[in-house]
């Protein structure tokens, strides 16, 4: 089973939903976390037997949401719109339910204290859930981990150089107890990157999924995939592939059985 989250700039476009959902089908992914989804509100609506709840504002800004494929959609208990920038659903499993928290953290326009808040209203959703529950947090943190082990929260096989919101992030996660996924896998530097800068001069690893340490065996890996567009645009008469990235993790199927 592959469990994903990807940063979409927005589904408040012709035709982005769609294009979601065939790059779920492309990469075979089961349950799909999206950040900036920038659509107002709250609700679920269903496409083709997939199924997506989302949380919004009042504006056409951030938002996030929760793709599911027709199959797993079938285990859906109920979803909790947190706010713009965090959703939960619970999944009927086996031997226990799942949350699924996708989040979309501050950008580095934001000061700390928007960061912080974050941090205080994931503490109390995680308070509101079941102490049993497997829970998996994902999505866009904003935030650089850095390429060198910390305990048992972050691997040796992240990326670059950790930055104050990754310790932020580092922090909760150790307050919690959870690890981050992405950094205990080695992989192509190409397959860690879930973010560039504009004209390609930095590539960076912020988008992250967590997990509950005493479930850390059930991830079999973590890796970015790479989608890019079918056909270049030329830039300055160079060819370029224009690419947005979905950043997945695939969890062993036999500890999560989704009924």
């Amino acid at each position: 089973m592959k469990i994903a989250t990807w940063n979409v700039r927005t589904l408040n476009q012709k035709g982005k939903f769609e294009n979601v959902k065939m790059e779920m089908t492309r990469m075979k992914v089961d349950i799909l976390g999206l950040a900036e989804v920038r659509w107002k509100g709250a609700d679920k609506i269903i496409s083709d037997g997939y199924k997506m709840v989302f949380s919004g504002g009042n504006l056409h800004e951030r938002g996030v949401g929760i793709m599911l494929t027709p199959n797993i959609a079938k285990s859906l208990k109920g979803f909790w719109p947190v706010s713009d920038r965090i959703i939960v659903t619970t999944l009927s499993s086996k031997p226990f339910d799942t949350n699924i928290i996708q989040v979309y953290a501050p950008t580095t326009d934001h000061d700390d204290t928007e960061v912080e808040a974050l941090y205080e209203e994931l503490d109390k959703t995680l308070q509101q859930l079941k102490s049993t529950n497997i829970k998996i947090i994902m999505g866009d943190f904003n935030a650089k981990v850095g390429a060198r082990r910390i305990g048992n929260t972050v691997g040796s096989h992240g990326l670059g150089e950790i930055n104050e919101r990754g310790e932020m992030l580092v922090g909760w996660c150790q307050e919690n107890d959870l690890v981050v996924a992405n950094t205990w896998f080695e992989n192509h530097p190409r397959r860690k990157w879930t973010w560039i800068s504009p004209g390609d001069k930095y590539r960076n690893q912020i988008d992250y999924v967590l997990i509950q340490s005493r479930f850390r065996n059930a991830v079999l890996s973590a890796k970015t995939g790479l989608k890019r567009t079918k056909k270049p645009k030329r830039i300055c008469n160079l060819k370029k592939a224009l690419h947005n990235t979905i950043a997945y993790t695939v969890i062993k199927i036999i500890f999560a059985c989704f009924l």
